[in-house]
Parts: structure tokens; C-alpha cells; sequence
């Protein structure tokens, strides 16, 4: 089993922060889940989640766009929470002139040509490596964070929360980076375990690599084409700590200035969530 896996037959991508050592203590294990899509959960792994974890919350930070198109299922005895990060509105308001108008079918077609969704994204700038401060610094994407960590701050004893995007790494890499640092993560934990990913997603990064190859893409649209099916990158996280630290003073002053998550709440978070 890979490191930090946790085993959900159907889902990518799946892991938790239990483990994680902070300082002389380590983050509970089984209680903070994170993960891709859950729109091809095996059966036995929906129970697990019930019987196994006792799920007391699922969060969803995907636009509602994707959320229509592959609804969560429901799990037993988990209320699900829809906090989107981004929708779909905000990209395309940030589109000069607008959408070609055949494109826009891409966005509700999973059938549809995702190479050509992919070029209307780097065209348009939207696959760059200063993605994670729109989530992060944007009212939308403030207010998503403010909420998952409410539920945090809700979660009962002996159950556990689930986090998802659709790949599970940067709108839900971002929410463990804050998880972490709330919990007094150092970065080399922060940076460990953002770019498992890698590891997890590693076939189909290598396939996506394999296939584009006899295309002879420039470096940089090589690489954004990877981190949209399913790789992540360093500088994604270094460019998001920068606007952090730049108008935060750090990830604290952001948890604390920008989601309203002061020192009594870390403690709490600690309090819950670490133990001998």
C-alpha cells in the first residue's frame, strides 16, 4: 500500500493526513480524508466510509458544473457540503470577448475534446503556476476555506471528514496545506505530502506523457497539459505560500486575517485532530 493510502476501491487519489508527525505528536489516523471524485465509489468502500471511518462530513469544492454532471453519492449518516472554490462564471468572466460558443459545450460534455478544452485553457491563461491564489485569495475561494474549516472545527469525536475536487490536488492540495499548517505542519511535511500526487497519479501522468509525445509540445504547455491530468508541481505551492506570506504574513495571518481561524481555534484543531 503507498504511503498515506487509504483504501476506497473507485476513488483516486485516496489518502489522509493521518500520521504526519507535528513536533513531539502525530495527526490521528482515519479522521482527515482526502481525495479525488467520489463519482465511482465502489460499493465496499461507501460502506467503509459509513461502517469503518464513521464519515460525518463530505466536502465538495468542486464547481457546481461539476457537481451536476457527476453528483456525489450519498453516503449513510454523512451530511455532504457543496463550498466551490471557483464555478464557472469566474473563468469565463475572465475570457476577453468571451467563448466561442461550440467551446462552451466542453465544460458539460465528459465526452467531449478535452484537448481542445485544454488549449482554450492555456490560451486563455487560466493554466499557469499563480492558479492556487485565485482559490486562495478570491472572495469565492475565501469563503469555501472559511466553511471547510467550521466543519473541522465541528467534527465529533471518532469520525471523520472527506475533502474532494475533481483530481483531488489543488483545490483539495490547497485545503490540506491550510489543514496542515493550522496543526503546526512545517513546509517539508506541507510540500511531502502536496506532491504525492505524483506518486498516486503516476500512470496516467506518464500515459497523458507517452501520448502527447510525438507532438513535440514547448516545455511549458507540456507541463500545464500534466497538471491538468493529474500531476502537480512545486511552484504551484511556492507561488501560493509567496501570495500567502506577501499578504498575509504566512499561512497563519491568512488562517487567522482571511478565514477568521484565530489562535483559539488552532487549538482546538490541535486539541481534536493530534495525539501522543
Amino acid at each position: 500500500m503507498m504511503e498515506q493510502a487509504i483504501a476506497l476501491n473507485g476513488v483516486g487519489n485516496a489518502r489522509e493526513l493521518g500520521g504526519y508527525r507535528i513536533g513531539n505528536r502525530r495527526i490521528k489516523r482515519g479522521v482527515l480524508l482526502r481525495t479525488a471524485g467520489l463519482d465511482h465509489i465502489a460499493p465496499e468502500a461507501k460502506a467503509a466510509l459509513q461502517s469503518c471511518y464513521h464519515l460525518q462530513t463530505v466536502v465538495d469544492l468542486r464547481m457546481t458544473s461539476e457537481r451536476t454532471l457527476l453528483p456525489d453519492p450519498d453516503i449513510p449518516g454523512a451530511q455532504n457540503l457543496h463550498l466551490p472554490v471557483i464555478e464557472m462564471e469566474d473563468m469565463l468572466t475572465a475570457i476577453p470577448g468571451g467563448v466561442d460558443p461550440k467551446l462552451m459545450k466542453l465544460f458539460t460534455d465528459p465526452k467531449g475534446d478535452r484537448m481542445a478544452l485544454f488549449n482554450m485553457a492555456y490560451d486563455n491563461g487560466f493554466m499557469n503556476d499563480r492558479l492556487y491564489e485565485g482559490f486562495l485569495l478570491d472572495a469565492r475561494g475565501r469563503a469555501a476555506y472559511r466553511a471547510f474549516f467550521e466543519a473541522l472545527l465541528a467534527l465529533e469525536d471518532s469520525r471523520a471528514i472527506l475533502w474532494h475536487c475533481t483530481d483531488g490536488k489543488d483545490r483539495t492540495g490547497c485545503a490540506a496545506m491550510l489543514t496542515l499548517f493550522a496543526l503546526g505542519a512545517d513546509r517539508e511535511t506541507v510540500y511531502h505530502d502536496y506532491m504525492l500526487t505524483n506518486v498516486y497519479n503516476a500512470r496516467t501522468i506518464e500515459a497523458v506523457r507517452q501520448r502527447v509525445a510525438p507532438h513535440d509540445f514547448p516545455e511549458d504547455k507540456l507541463n500545464a497539459l500534466l497538471i491538468m491530468c493529474g500531476a502537480v508541481a512545486e511552484v504551484y505551492m511556492d507561488n501560493a505560500l509567496e501570495a500567502l506570506d506577501r499578504e498575509f504574513g504566512g499561512a497563519q495571518g491568512y488562517l487567522s486575517e482571511a478565514l477568521g481561524v484565530k489562535e483559539k481555534e488552532t487549538a482546538c484543531l490541535r486539541q481534536k485532530l493530534l495525539t501522543e
